[in-house]
């Protein structure tokens, strides 16, 4: 990094194979080099089954690498690691559990105990109101919102997410996408996104990684060079935005391309 800067992420030569039982192995993703500063809002993008995902695991330590290295804030990744968020797309709140008690869950834990820095992220994802709610009483917003109070409160350095819109409406796609931002600009966190969406990630982003089809490898990275504060849905209709969304797109339809035409093949 530039100037000695420790990165908050680096993958260093990095792939992943996996062997299922009873099963040929298959290589996820290769030859990975990846460095994301603190600070920086950095999305992938790439076809389904490119291994973005995979490198979310690789990241948090819930899977080693076969080869290469992952260091987060300069420490080597070797066991599942407690200081940072992670969001998926699915919903990760306990049903039998309020919403002020699935985001207290992150400090329990890690055996700290603060009522008050709860009751302030439940406040600042404005679910005050419903704090004693449990998620099946919650909208599908609602449950997001939780669950970025949820990853947050425990002030992680680096914030993983995987796809955690996706299964929204787009009304309330582009609302958690504007509270993100609000919260992710407040909070100086580093943050590693997976969408398929590549308005999304050109919206939402300091920076875009394009993965090429199955083996993944990065492909490509723009760097955008959009003003922030950003409304996720007005930024759509600027001129540079229109720019880079047509140099990653022909990038990114080449390998969704191939990533179709392999499937056919397997077929």
């Amino acid at each position: 990094m530039a100037g000695g800067e420790v990165a908050a992420v680096t993958l260093r030569g990095v792939s992943k194979t996996y062997r299922p039982p009873q099963k040929r192995p298959y290589l996820a993703i290769t030859d990975i080099d990846l460095d994301i500063p603190t600070g920086r809002f950095v999305s992938v993008v790439g076809p389904s089954g490119c291994g973005k995902s995979t490198l979310l695991s690789l990241v948090s330590g819930l899977l080693p690498p076969t080869t290469g290295e992952v260091t987060l804030n300069g420490t080597p990744v070797r066991e599942v690691r407690t200081d940072l968020g992670f969001i998926f797309q699915r919903d990760a709140l306990l049903p039998w559990r309020t919403v002020r008690e699935n985001v207290a869950l992150p400090l329990r834990f890690r055996g700290r105990s603060d009522r008050a820095r709860v009751e302030e992220w439940i406040t600042r994802v404005g679910l005050a109101p419903f704090a004693d709610n449990y998620p099946h009483e919650l909208s599908g917003g609602m449950r997001k919102r939780a669950q970025l109070a949820q990853s947050l409160v425990a002030d992680p350095a680096v914030l993983l997410m995987d796809e955690p819109f996706s299964a929204l409406d787009v009304q309330t796609r582009n609302l958690m996408e504007n509270e993100l931002l609000t919260l992710w600009g407040a909070s100086g966190k580093t943050v590693l996104f997976i969408t398929h969406d590549l308005e999304e990630a050109i919206a939402l982003s300091d920076e875009i990684v394009v993965m090429t089809a199955g083996p993944g490898r990065i492909k490509a990275r723009y760097t955008v060079d959009l003003p922030r504060p950003r409304n996720v849905t007005e930024i759509r209709f600027s001129p540079a935005f229109a720019t880079i969304y047509e140099h990653a797109w022909n990038d990114l339809r080449d390998e969704v391309e191939r990533s179709y035409q392999r499937s056919l093949q397997r077929s």
